[in-house]
């Protein structure tokens, strides 16, 4: 077998002087697949070339680069020239109307989402791909933009239908005229398999990240957790997190990992002393100036002593106190917010404003009191002094996660948040060993198009204390390795498209980020098992493809907002369908290169059960940001088994076919509808997520109240892409299918030619769907399909094993089944069963002439929640 990293130009050769197909032509300005022109008006300046003209080469496994040599001559890369070399250029593509396309475009510098729509003209800025519908020849086709040599592209709309496409540097100093290859073409007739196709073979030609294939998740992927933000802001300390993790515990859904997200950092803001923390700070946008001064754990955890929340005498928790303060500090954000549209409207005399600012700081700092840093603590010195005297094994970070363990002995993974840059603001030049400087921020004028963020407003505000790109690994390494020492096993990182914000001095935002991902990279390998790192605010093409070469997992959605920040009363609801919306889409190409994370959700939001529908079927973990005290233990039991895993699906969930080229958010007549598969079943989710979406006149989301109404639709078997999963093919072939509706609780019978099943969805509502093949048993042929728990969400994620045993002894047949968890267990039977054996003892069972066949189930701790259960027939 020749080595991976062989040289693919000898990959790529043609044996015995075959001739690949040629799909793709460009000639008399027109760009054509299969002789169907997808672009007209193309410049003279543009140009196409094969894949295998243009591929590097790549330490791609074998196996992959023979799978993209055998579809190498399905794709091929654009690219264009001009007269004078600049930093960024821009320049048309061509020009298309009339035919549908689904695109992914920046909405903030740091988030992604769909958009359809017909022409070139109808594209957002910022847009990561364009996927054509090209039904004359029943095929689609993607256009990439990606990166070459220290320049990264995005397509851009153009006027009278033409697409854009740009070239940036993101420095001054760094400067061509000419691209080969700066997009990415590729044509496939099955839309999943060409996303799939499409990103192997830019990972073969870039040659800068591996494909989720080829990495390993993290363990927490198919369990469930606790994400202390939303709980409290940056108020968190160790009480609280204690109280929180206990409080799930005792509900009966212990969390199996644990993320302490911002506010446990040791920051401080310029200006102030360089050796202490800020204080009293709450809310998201108070820190965003701030910059790490120490990479350690901050004082209120530093100070926490090992042991004293085991005790009988642990300190107590008011649940009320980080609600009222996240409640006054919101007031104060008000109080500021009416000073500075007073200023903008003209106004001179602000005493007023400033004296009502100044109470409700001196409200915020009473109902703080003088016991933040003393909580589970008795060490009157300090951390510092603790850590001088020998002691600081039994203080600080280490102390806590090794509390944690002690107590709550499921908890596998600790994981805490930090900013790619360390903080929001980077690093405080002169507090660390670090070569660390402020670097001032330039915004693209690419994301002139995207919407008003307030985190982009602070950060250019004040500017990124920038650790120097050669210090990378030592950066990560220094905070990272400590981090392992002190029981922590993985990071959340955030924050992390920044870099294109600071890279005038650096050689541009690729250089930048090729210098920090690899450093990041090390860390990850060396002090979190390869894998132990979520990454946040990361949806743009610099990251995926330079950033990606061991990172496993990342956001798939903007934040859970649990209320309009923009104030519209009913945002409380539509936001919540524009946050699956985000997810769906953007796992069609995240999904090819890490596991998509649907996020945390809080279980007692208005549109909680909404949330865990889609939780439960997307493939990914489940977690949770719920305040202590605020938990709807009925509906966390529907998703999670009391020892803290999922019924997880086998792929990640993405949008049905029909809904491609469609807008389920403000169109009036489309339900999102989302597929994945379980072991012995597949599974449709219908949403109905009508009710807002972006605005490109306003350049926000906003909500569209004249499309909260109920939805109609339809499911079928054939909505399930069958094909998309070596295990799940032979499932889409069944003869029969047995249709089981989880919140309705219908059941029926439908093969794939029969007629979609008609569904109507409320606003903020869903249904999911199970389809699994029906068997036929013994000379009765007597049908059966097992469905599963009912009372859990993703019922046919709770199938661990199912075995059909045809015995000749007595013509008897029997059904052996593991299922995971407790409750009503159900399955399809046309006959009743003679007898049934639950753990190898004979039990009761109800069977209807419906079909019905139901069965109680208990919880076992000892055998791990699964039970073992038999139908003899």
């Amino acid at each position: 077998m020749a080595p991976p990293n062989d040289h693919v130009d000898s990959i790529f050769s043609v044996p015995g002087g075959e001739r690949l197909e040629k799909y793709f032509d460009l000639s008399g300005g027109k760009f054509s697949v299969k002789g169907v022109p997808l672009l007209t008006e193309v410049p003279a300046n543009v140009s196409f070339s094969p894949f295998s003209s243009i591929c590097e080469p790549s330490d791609a496994p074998l196996p992959l680069l023979q799978r993209v040599l055998g579809m190498s001559d399905k794709g091929g890369f654009l690219g264009f020239s001009k007269d004078e070399p600049s930093h960024r250029l821009m320049n048309a593509l061509g020009r298309f109307t009339n035919r549908n396309f689904l695109s992914i475009f920046r909405f903030k510098t740091w988030w992604s989402t769909m958009w359809v729509g017909k022409s070139g003209s109808d594209l957002q800025m910022e847009t990561q791909w364009v996927l054509l519908d090209v039904p004359e020849i029943r095929s689609y086709v993607i256009i990439i933009p990606i990166i070459e040599g220290s320049f990264r592209s995005a397509l851009h709309p153009g006027s009278d239908g033409h697409a854009m496409i740009s070239a940036e540097s993101g420095s001054t100093k760094s400067k061509t005229s000419k691209f080969d290859a700066i997009a990415y073409v590729h044509v496939s007739e099955n839309p999943y398999n060409l996303m799939k196709e499409a990103y192997t073979a830019l990972r073969v030609h870039l040659n800068t990240f591996r494909l989720l294939e080829e990495k390993t998740a993290p363990n927490l992927v198919d369990k469930f957790g606790w994400c202390t933000w939303d709980a409290f802001y940056l108020t968190v300390e160790p009480v609280g997190v204690w109280h929180g993790v206990n409080e799930f515990a005792k509900g009966g859904v212990s969390p199996r990992f644990l993320i302490i997200d911002d506010g446990w950092q040791s920051i401080n803001l310029d200006g102030e002393n360089p050796n202490e923390d800020a204080k009293n700070l709450v809310l998201g946008g108070t820190q965003m100036t701030a910059r790490l001064h120490r990479l350690d754990e901050c004082e209120k955890f530093r100070k926490y002593r090992g042991g004293s929340l085991l005790g009988p005498d642990a300190p107590k928790f008011d649940p009320k106190k980080p609600k009222m303060l996240i409640s006054k500090a919101i007031e104060l954000e008000h109080a500021e917010k009416d000073r500075d549209k007073a200023i903008q409207s003209g106004a001179t005399d602000l005493s007023e404003f400033e004296a009502k600012i100044q109470y409700i700081k001196k409200e915020l700092n009473a109902l703080f009191g003088g016991d933040e840093s003393s909580a589970a603590s008795s060490c009157s010195q300090g951390c510092g002094s603790c850590s001088r005297n020998g002691k600081a094994e039994n203080y600080g970070m280490k102390a806590f996660t090794r509390d944690l363990r002690k107590k709550f002995k499921g908890l596998d993974d600790i994981y805490v948040w930090h900013a790619l840059c360390g903080a929001w603001g980077g690093v405080r030049p002169g507090s660390t060993h670090l070569n660390s400087k402020i670097v001032p921020c330039k915004v693209s004028p690419g994301l002139d198009g995207t919407m008003t963020d307030l985190a982009v407003v602070k950060i250019v505000e004040g500017g990124i204390g920038l650790v120097h790109p050669d210090q990378a690994e030592d950066f990560y390494d220094s905070m990272h390795s400590y981090l392992a020492q002190v029981g922590i096993t993985g990071v959340k990182v955030d924050v992390i498209h920044t870099l294109e914000y600071l890279s005038e001095e650096y050689g541009g935002r690729v250089e930048l980020a090729k210098a920090y991902f690899k450093g990041l990279t090390s860390s990850l390998s060396k002090n979190f098992s390869g894998s132990g790192l979520i990454a946040s605010m990361q949806q743009c093409n610099d990251f995926f493809f330079l950033g990606t070469n061991q990172i496993s997992i990342g956001r798939v959605g903007d934040d859970f907002w649990f209320q309009d920040p923009n104030g519209d009363p009913m945002g409380v609801y539509w936001l919540q369908g524009v946050h699956m919306i985000h997810c769906a889409y953007n796992s069609m190409w995240m999904g090819q290169i890490i596991q998509p994370d649907w996020d945390m959700f809080q279980s007692d939001h208005l549109c909680a059960k909404f949330h865990a529908g889609s939780r439960a079927i997307c493939g990914g973990p489940v977690y949770v940001s719920d305040s202590v005290g605020g938990h709807n233990f009925d509906l966390l039991k529907k998703l999670v088994y009391p020892d803290g895993t999922i019924p997880k699906c086998h792929h990640f969930a993405l949008p049905t076919r029909d809904c491609l080229f469609k807008n389920p958010l403000f169109d009036r007549q489309t339900i999102l509808k989302i597929w994945n598969f379980n072991k012995y079943g597949g599974v449709i989710g219908a949403f109905n997520c009508q009710g807002a979406g972006w605005d490109p006149k306003e350049q926000r989301i906003k909500g569209y109240s004249e499309c909260y109404k109920p939805m109609s639709g339809s499911v079928h078997v054939s909505d399930i892409e069958w094909n998309q999963k070596t295990e799940a093919a032979q499932m889409g072939e069944a003869e029969e299918y047995v249709v089981y509706f989880n919140e309705s609780e219908a059941l029926l019978l439908a093969t794939s030619k029969s007629d979609p099943i008609q569904i109507t969805i409320q606003p903020s509502s869903f249904e999911l769907v199970s389809f699994v093949p029906v068997a036929k048993l013994g000379p009765a042929a007597v049908k059966f399909a097992p469905i599963g728990l009912t009372n859990m969400f993703n019922s046919g994620g709770t199938i661990q094993e199912l075995e059909y045993i045809e015995s000749g002894v007595a013509e008897k047949s029997s059904v052996e089944i593991k299922v995971k968890g407790g409750g009503n267990f159900l399955a399809y039977s046309s006959g009743s069963p003679k007898k049934c054996f639950l753990n190898g003892a004979e039990v009761a069972f109800e069977w209807l002439g419906s079909g019905t066949l139901t069965l109680n189930l208990p919880w076992v701790e000892e055998a791990g929640g699964i039970s073992d259960v038999a139908f003899v027939f």
